[in-house]
Formats: C-alpha cells, structure tokens, sequence
C-alpha cells in the first residue's frame, strides 16, 4: 500500500532514515501495539508511537485520570481529571496522528484476558508500577512468544528493558518483593516518565523496523539525579517457571 501526500510530509524526516526508509515506515503502519498502562510511561509511548506512524494501537487501563498525575503523565489535561485514561490517552493520542486506529479497554489486566488480548498484538509495553501486573504481562508475552517492552521508574532514576522469550522479566523480578515500591509511596520527578516513556517508545520502534540493537536481555537504568546511564545483562534464571522451558535465549 502506497502512502498518501499527507503520511509522505508527516514521516518524511523518519522516511530518509536508512534504518527506516519506506520497507520500515510499511512496517509500523502495519504493526499491532498493546500499550498496558496509560500513566507516567504508557502515555509518552503511545504519543511517540502514534508521531512514528504505528497503524493500531490498544491501549489498557481500569484507572481515572487524578489530579496528582499530571505532574508527569502529560497526556491529560487538568479538564479531564475524572476521565478514563484510556479515553483521554486516545484523544491525545488521534489529535497527533488521526490515521492511527485507536482501540480502548477500560479494564485492569488479568489471567483470563491477558492471553487473549496479548495474542492479538505483535509488541505490548507494559508501563505499569504493580510488579503482579508486571509479572503476569511478562509470563503470557513468554507463553504466547510476544516480544515485551518494560518500563518502570520511581524517585529520580527509571528503567527499560527488552524482553524476547529467555531471559524474561521474571528471570529479573522471581516473584512480587515484598517491599516493592510505587511512585504514590516514594515519588517521583515528572520529567523522568518522559525520559523513560521515550526511550520504551524507541526501543518499540527498533523492534518493528528492525533498526540496531533492542535492548533485549539487558536493562538500561538511568539516574536522573546524577545525569549518567548504564546498561547490565539481564542473566536466564535457569529455574525460571516461566522461560526455562525455552529452548535458546531471547
């Protein structure tokens, strides 16, 4: 399918990309992204993936947009503050990109929809702050062999990781820490959703066009306060109930 004037001028400056070109803009148009969570990572993610011109994005979240979000989740607006915030992240979401298709559940994740709704996307982000949640995202995108793009922050430092089959995120996180943190507990700085949002955006874009290195099987940790980076390898936990069954890494 041929690109229209209108989809040539809005990606153009990503279309003379060697890494993307039109084989690679094709791709996105065609790709099927599940967004779990639409707050301080889920909102920047489907922004960037919207802009960069992915065709269908599902996004997931039983939440209302509060008051104390927009300090960081900067796809609302302070009007909508009582709203879905899959229904405010969709509108922000069409008004950068109307040719994107937008789909909303306004419903928390579990074990009898996971399955379902994972196997009907090519990539998921889960930009969610509950390790179960988390935990649960990761174990079906291993079963259903999806690949995951995670992102979690908290305080002044964040995190993105890649996950393609072994090691999986649970090879990293075995089971809920039982003093597992939340940004409402400790904080966190607004900018630092942004930062960590556009780099689980990026890591989404390389998977689908196929550009450099996913960070699969590592994890980037930024610190915000210190103004540093550093990427670590995430190693295979060879009793791992979820990926030790595989038969070769991610």
């Amino acid at each position: 399918m041929e690109f229209s004037d209108d989809e040539v001028e809005r990606y153009s400056r990503q279309l003379v990309l060697a890494e993307v070109g039109g084989q690679g803009q094709q791709k996105l148009r065609a790709a099927k992204v599940l967004i779990v969570g639409c707050g301080g990572v889920g909102g920047p993610v489907a922004l960037y993936l919207a802009a960069a011109g992915v065709g269908q994005i599902t996004l997931i979240d039983g939440d209302r947009v509060a008051l104390s979000n927009l300090h960081r989740q900067i796809q609302f607006a302070t009007v909508e503050v009582g709203d879905e915030k899959t229904e405010a992240t969709a509108g922000a979401v069409k008004a950068i990109n109307p040719n994107v298709r937008v789909f909303q559940i306004f419903a928390p994740i579990d074990a009898d929809n996971a399955p379902t709704w994972i196997a009907e996307h090519d990539l998921v982000i889960d930009g969610t702050d509950d390790f179960a949640t988390r935990l649960l995202v990761s174990d079906t995108c291993t079963m259903l062999d999806k690949p995951l793009v995670s992102g979690a922050l908290g305080r002044w430092t964040g995190q993105v990781g890649v996950f393609t089959g072994k090691p999986c995120y649970r090879c990293l996180v075995p089971d809920v820490p039982p003093d597992a943190e939340t940004c409402q507990r400790v904080g966190v700085v607004g900018a630092l959703a942004g930062v960590i949002g556009s780099m689980a955006a990026l890591e989404a874009v390389k998977l689908i066009v196929g550009a450099g290195e996913p960070l699969a099987g590592r994890l980037l940790i930024y610190d915000g306060l210190a103004g540093a980076a550093r990427t670590v390898r995430v190693a295979a936990d060879p009793t791992c109930r979820a990926c030790a069954g595989l038969g070769h890494d991610g």
